[in-house]
């Protein structure tokens, strides 16, 4: 659990410092291209990518000792990081209902770290390894037709759909048995993971940037916690420990709930308005 929250931490103030970043970068002409050349040029961005690579890492090891729902649950608590961080770093003002979403997060990562059992034991059939290359086969398609949907429903299906890549990438970690080049060659699971993330992130790219941000961030974090738990506990063997999977339950769902609660820290949290007093939030 100690690998899985530090992902969530990596991740939460990754968001944060790129999006200072990016509020200094687009300050300049030029399109996307040239916004993400004056970004790549800002410490905070740069120290944003390296969170997300070390978070990655974090990501892999809680996935090769925990249950895939305590991990998919931790993730998700990123927004509750993100949320904090901004709270500080970028002047967001948080209400009393969105601390308290902080405090529900925590709350659910607590009771799931009790009920938590060790990984489960079963390595997941050949049939499972394509059925997860698949489904990234199929979000990376949804990806590259994404922008010809239309209407209320879309950020939520493009959100969706970048929920089940990143579920994808959690459930391939615990399929891929052998690190050795040779096999990482031939295994599908190598290739769901590397299909699977390119799709959630042109998916969450084009959500945040064509719908609502609330709407594409729930969708995303209820594709990419759901789905993997089921896997894991139908197919992997994850368990609880004994006499305690009310409490997984419960906890999973706290926690799911208040990350929902915080959806909109999904995307770069906006700056204050200019009419706002310098020190508004310093508290």
């Amino acid at each position: 659990m100690v690998c899985a929250l530090a992902a969530a931490l990596c991740f939460g103030t990754a968001t944060v410092l790129q999006a200072i970043a990016a509020r200094e970068a687009g300050t300049g002409g030029g399109g996307e291209a040239a916004l993400l050349l004056r970004a790549l040029r800002q410490w905070r961005y740069l120290a944003g990518l390296a969170l997300d690579g070390l978070g990655f890492l974090f990501q892999i090891a809680a996935l090769r000792s925990l249950p895939i729902y305590a991990v998919s649950a931790a993730l998700a608590s990123s927004l509750a990081v993100t949320a904090v961080v901004a709270a500080r770093l970028l002047r967001v003002r948080l209400s009393r209902t969105e601390w308290g979403a902080v405090g529900v997060v925590c709350a659910g990562l607590a009771m799931l770290g009790l009920a938590s059992g060790p990984e489960g034991g079963e390595q997941g059939s050949a049939a499972l390894e394509w059925a997860m290359l698949a489904t990234a086969v199929g979000m990376l398609v949804l990806a590259l037709l994404g922008g010809r949907l239309s209407g209320r429903l879309r950020a939520l299906v493009l959100g969706l759909g970048a929920g089940f890549g990143f579920g994808v990438v959690e459930v391939s970690v615990r399929l891929i048995d052998s690190l050795r080049p040779a096999d990482l060659v031939v295994d599908p699971a190598v290739y769901a993971l590397l299909t699977g993330g390119a799709a959630a992130f042109i998916l969450l790219t084009s959500a945040l940037q064509r719908g609502s941000v609330t709407t594409a961030t729930a969708g995303m974090v209820i594709g990419e916690t759901i789905g993997p738990a089921a896997v894991g506990v139908v197919w992997l063997g994850d368990r609880t420990r004994e006499g305690l999977a009310w409490l997984a339950i419960l906890g999973f769902a706290v926690a799911v709930a208040g990350a929902l609660a915080l959806a909109r820290f999904g995307e770069a949290p906006p700056p204050l308005e200019k009419d706002e007093p310098e020190n508004a939030s310093a508290h």
